[in-house]
């Protein structure tokens, strides 16, 4: 029972629905992020290195097998290097996007925290000065015209 216990303790916090939108946000995150790589950084590279795409980037290991009218018979078996450089690619960015976004929080978290304890520590201000008897007579005098009125 401690299992299903501490699961819907878990799932009462909110922490599930937290990590769902950051899965859905992540998902679409890295969607943006496989465009970018596939369709900005990696033409000018391939453009660079001979105009190859990196996607094409195959070593052959076994040739495809054709039969007598020239059909495939047998795919060709490839290890497609290119397209896993691009996979990398991604990750890369991904992951540095997020490092990016974790050390702002943190700053901010970090200052955030400091700017509390700088308040916590200030002194309180001082209390207001008591009036002296002066004003005290000059209010009370104050007073009594006003209900004279």
């Amino acid at each position: 029972m401690s299992f299903l216990t501490d699961f819907k303790n878990f799932a009462m916090k909110g922490n599930v629905i937290d990590m769902a939108v950051g899965v859905i946000i992540g998902g679409a995150f890295g969607k943006i992020v496989t465009s970018v790589v596939n369709d900005i950084i990696m033409p000018p590279i391939g453009l660079l290195v001979g105009g190859m795409n990196f996607k094409d980037l195959k070593l052959i290991l076994k040739d495809e097998v054709l039969n007598a009218e020239g059909a495939v018979e047998q795919a060709a078996v490839t290890w497609n290097y290119g397209n896993f450089l691009q996979q990398t690619i991604d990750f890369l960015i991904i992951a540095f996007s997020i490092f990016c976004v974790i050390r702002i929080i943190t700053k901010l978290t970090t200052l955030r925290k400091k700017e509390e304890e700088a308040a916590a520590a200030a002194p309180a201000p001082a209390p207001a000065p008591e009036p002296s008897a002066e004003e005290k007579l000059l209010t009370e005098i104050r007073d009594l015209l006003k209900e004279k009125k």
